[in-house]
């Protein structure tokens, strides 16, 4: 049996098609194996959103060379798109760059190859929805992704150029897809792209497209992805009324301020962002809103900074993801005045990350008393660990249940540190 390994950088569309990829070679005889194992072919799926994601897919592309110098290696994702010619300068013992158009084809290209055929990724058609449903991934969840690109085009994200503008994949693709994965055996489903609030195919919108996925047969619940303050509205709202559809949302904010929102050129304001929690909150107690936050972008003054750390005080957000702002090639914010110092940049970023552990554990807190679906998605020394409707860790005695099993459980206590949790008793 020939062994395939993968490596995955950046966003949960990346996780979602190394996932597809993955469960495509099991099916026709692969063995996945782990990354620092020997292994016949060796596939990078890379990440170029900011200067630090550039250096770790540099960094994984010459391990993986050194690494598997017998294997075929295999470099794909949005690095590939965004600096093709450089990477194919100094490509060392890599066999093939594949685009993110193309990337869907990489079994295809590796079995020709096999085969003995000459192949180059474009000789295959550029599909970005052409993936099979994974039965076999490295998850308990299954991501299911809905839509790629962007039209948004925000002074600084090289999103547009490295995925394209926003294009949506059919709906009843979609729904076959979530089907599918259901009839695999997967009870937490989770919608990706990269602005998803934005999906649009024949007359439907994501609001109608999650009322649909909700109608679907099966012991499965639905959790939305990351997606930005806009696009949605009452429907969606009620939508949440559902048991199936968590109650949690990673609503981008990248900001707190109005005035760096405006010159992030991002679609929403601090009030309309603030609407959006307040309604949720009000009529779902316990909602989880998570976020990222941007910190040092152009002309970000101390101010700024401080609107930053005020609204998120205010939400409470669950986590908060932070960035300091990465220069981008090509971008307008490139060329923006009042760069901010880097110094000042990685100040401001250890103030939010600080913020975020405090404002993670008063959420937590928060919940004990409450009951929690639980997931189960290990269990170690008789111990189930999982993820709770809210989008919280929580771990509980594992008694006769297993891995991929709905448990209820009455949350009893935190458990703080570098990973805080939940513990709690199953009722």
């Amino acid at each position: 049996m020939k062994k395939v390994a993968f490596k995955t950088l950046g966003c949960r569309l990346n996780q979602y098609e190394t996932d597809a990829l993955a469960s495509q070679f099991h099916k026709n005889g692969f063995e996945v194996v782990d990354f620092n194992q020997p292994a016949d072919v060796v596939v990078v799926n890379t990440c170029t959103v900011t200067n630090q994601s550039d250096s770790k897919s540099n960094q994984t592309i010459r391990q993986a060379a050194k690494k598997h110098k017998n294997a075929m290696l295999v470099v794909t994702g949005c690095m590939v798109n965004n600096h093709r010619e450089k990477l194919e300068s100094n490509k060392e013992n890599v066999t093939w760059f594949v685009d993110n158009e193309h990337k869907s084809s990489i079994f295809s290209l590796v079995d020709g190859h096999a085969r003995g055929e000459i192949l180059h990724p474009e000789h295959f058609n550029p599909n970005l929805f052409n993936y099979e449903p994974a039965k076999e991934t490295f998850h308990t969840r299954s991501w299911v992704k809905i839509q790629d690109g962007c039209d948004n085009f925000c002074t600084f994200c090289i999103i547009p150029k490295v995925r394209g503008r926003a294009v949506s994949r059919p709906i009843n693709e979609v729904l076959d897809n979530i089907r599918q994965v259901i009839e695999f055996g997967y009870k937490d489903v989770v919608l990706t792209g990269v602005n998803i609030g934005r999906y649009s195919f024949e007359g439907y919108n994501f609001e109608d497209l999650v009322e649909q996925i909700l109608e679907l047969p099966g012991d499965f619940r639905l959790r939305i992805g990351s997606i930005e303050p806009e696009g949605f509205g009452e429907k969606l709202f009620n939508l949440f009324s559902h048991p199936k559809l968590t109650p949690h949302l990673h609503l981008c904010l990248q900001s707190g301020s109005d005035k760096i929102l405006l010159a992030m050129r991002r679609m929403y304001t601090v009030d309309s962002f603030m609407e959006i929690v307040k309604r949720l909150k009000s009529r779902y107690p316990g909602f989880n809103f998570t976020t990222d936050i941007i910190v040092g972008f152009p002309g970000e003054t101390e101010e700024d900074f401080q609107h930053s750390i005020k609204l998120s005080k205010e939400v409470g957000f669950g986590h908060i993801h932070t960035f300091k702002y990465s220069i981008r090639k090509g971008t307008r914010a490139e060329r923006m005045a009042e760069q901010v110092p880097e110094k000042t940049k990685t100040e401001r970023s250890e103030v939010i990350r600080l913020l975020a552990e405090d404002e993670k554990l008063k959420y937590y807190s928060s919940m004990i008393g409450s009951e929690q679906k639980v997931l189960i998605e290990k269990i170690v020394r008789g111990v189930a660990q999982g993820l709770g409707e809210h989008y919280i860790s929580v771990k509980f005695p594992a008694h006769n249940y297993s891995v991929n099993e709905f448990v209820n459980v009455k949350l009893v206590a935190l458990e703080a540190g570098e990973d805080p949790f939940l513990t709690g008793v199953i009722v």
